[in-house]
């Protein structure tokens, strides 16, 4: 009963690791790090989608329970694995000597909010579209993934740092207000407007 919060904690782990390390200044990466981590989140979909339904973002799954799509023990243990992820990727990230970023925490301001919150929006809005099997099964990791890229771009050229994923904002050790309860706001209000315009 346990393999879907184990693989939600593995999805941000790989997710959480993979950014940590690029803001740590570790590896010189290939690719940007919004284009990682949007092929991090589609390869996931592929692997652990059948297993946990590859939320590995407590905003998320905050977002699915609105649409009743998670029972209330499994948004709270979904939310528990998926931060214990977080902190595997600090460890790791540790043992590693990769360091972590210096606090990257945004002052508060209104426009920094409406852009984590949007982009969170346009991200989950794309996540509805599959959940809701309004796109073939065999393209849902190539539309979530796409949906990421999408958001964080939007996010980050609105004056964001475009995180989208208070997990992953706990491991960048980001735990600012923005950083954490935009990306739920927005997840809601995204998945919340798919459900009103898809709604028969």
């Amino acid at each position: 009963m346990y393999r879907k919060y184990i693989a939600e904690c593995i999805g941000t782990f790989t997710l959480a690791f993979l950014i940590l390390e690029a803001a740590a200044g570790g590896t010189q990466l290939p690719l940007p790090v919004p284009v990682m981590a949007a092929l991090v989140l589609g390869l996931c979909v592929y692997t652990i989608g059948s297993i946990s339904g590859c939320h590995i973002n407590p905003a998320v799954t905050v977002g699915l329970f609105t649409l009743g799509r998670t029972s209330v023990k499994d948004t709270f243990l979904y939310i528990v694995f998926q931060l214990s992820g977080a902190v595997g990727a600090i460890i790791v990230a540790k043992y590693f000597a990769i360091g972590l970023p210096p606090v990257a925490t945004e002052m508060f301001t209104l426009r920094v909010f409406l852009a984590e919150a949007l982009g969170t929006a346009l991200f989950t809005f794309g996540i509805a579209a599959v959940v809701s099997e309004k796109v073939p099964a065999v393209m849902s990791g190539a539309v979530v993934g796409g949906s990421l890229l999408l958001g964080v771009l939007v996010a980050s050229l609105a004056g964001s740092f475009g995180i989208l994923n208070p997990a992953v904002a706990f491991a960048l050790n980001n735990t600012s207000f923005t950083a954490l309860w935009a990306p739920v706001i927005g997840s809601v209000f995204g998945f919340q407007l798919y459900q009103y315009l898809a709604k028969p």
